[in-house]
Parts: C-alpha cells; structure tokens; sequence
C-alpha cells in the first residue's frame, strides 16, 4: 500500500503522539521538555479535528502505521490573527528522506486553500536544514531568526521564522512587499 494522506481520526491520537514524542525527548524540534500524554493533547486534537483553518493530517504508510502528521494551529489568541496560522510538520524516526514531509505538507496547504487564512508561518529551531529546505519548497520565506529563546538539553536555541501567503501562485502581495510592510496611523499602537 503507498503512503495514503487522510484527515486524522481519534484512533491516530497515539501515533501522533508517538512521534511528536520522539522529538521531544531527542531534538530541539521541539521545546517541550518532557514527553506530553496522551490525555493533555486531546482538546488540541478535537479542536483540529473539526475542518476549517486548523486541521491535522496523517500520513498512513505502507504497513498501515502512522509515518507522521502536520498542521495548521492557531498562531495566537488576539482575534486579529485569525487569518494566520501556524504550520507543523514531524515523521517517524528513521522515514526522513522518503518524501513523507512533503506529501503531508502538500495535501494540508490543499485542504486549507479555501479558508479564511492570509499567512501561514513556521518556527525552525536551528540547526534543522531538512526543515528549512521543505519550507523553501512549499514557497515560505525566511522574515527573521530569534536568538537564544529555547533552552533544552542544557543550551540555548535559535529559533528561524518562516511566512508565505496562503496562495503562492503570485497572487495577492508578496511577502516582505514594503507597500503592505506598514499602516500609519496616528493613535500609539499596543504591542502584539
């Protein structure tokens, strides 16, 4: 059977966290620093679980096992920005290489193509050139890099962001375009 992408179900909630899990406990791919359970992740999966601009996706492999899963998430609470959305993407140890990624990445950006979304954005603890390559691929462009904000396995970690549009077809204005880079207004703005 080839890899199959599919919306995820409640049974891939294991799975899922079966990989996640890996690279908590053996990278910097991600700064949680304790394996999560399985019970604190799902209102995470129910609220992806619903369709709309938060989603998550499988990749079945050729066994039926889980090879990995990606998805949009909420980028952060204020309502302003509703339009922008987190993307997420790991596979199972020892499948890197084999196109899971991109597979995965390809379907999501599809399903959510129609959603009310304006920017999608990645973070990428550094050193990852796997992952900074796949978001190349996908269209996404480097905006900026944070420096020392993770500590895990006794260091600091550099953290790259990544933004594209939701289309990356030319339409709509590109990213970092000055036209759109800034709105004057004359009353003091709060911090993000």
């Amino acid at each position: 059977m080839p890899l199959r992408i599919r919306p995820a179900v409640s049974a891939d909630l294991p799975g899922i966290v079966a990989v996640y899990n890996h690279w908590v406990e053996h990278s910097a791919a991600s700064f949680e620093l304790v394996p999560v359970p399985i019970e604190d992740r799902r209102d995470w999966f129910r609220d992806h679980s619903r369709g709309g601009r938060h989603r998550i996706l499988v990749a079945e492999g050729e066994a039926g096992g889980l090879d990995g899963w990606a998805s949009t998430s909420q980028f952060r609470p204020r309502r302003a920005y509703d339009t922008t959305v987190e993307s997420s993407v790991y596979v199972r140890p020892g499948t890197a290489g084999r196109g899971i990624g991109t597979a995965l990445y390809a379907e999501l950006f599809r399903a959510v193509a129609d959603e009310d979304i304006a920017r999608i954005v990645a973070g990428v603890s550094l050193p990852n050139p796997a992952s900074i390559a796949l978001h190349r691929r996908f269209g996404f462009r480097h905006v900026g890099t944070f420096t020392s904000v993770g500590r895990k396995f006794g260091r600091y970690w550099d953290v790259a962001w990544y933004e594209r549009p939701l289309r990356v077809d030319g339409a709509g204005p590109e990213v970092g375009d000055p036209a759109t880079a800034a709105v004057t207004t004359s009353s003091p703005r709060p911090s993000p």
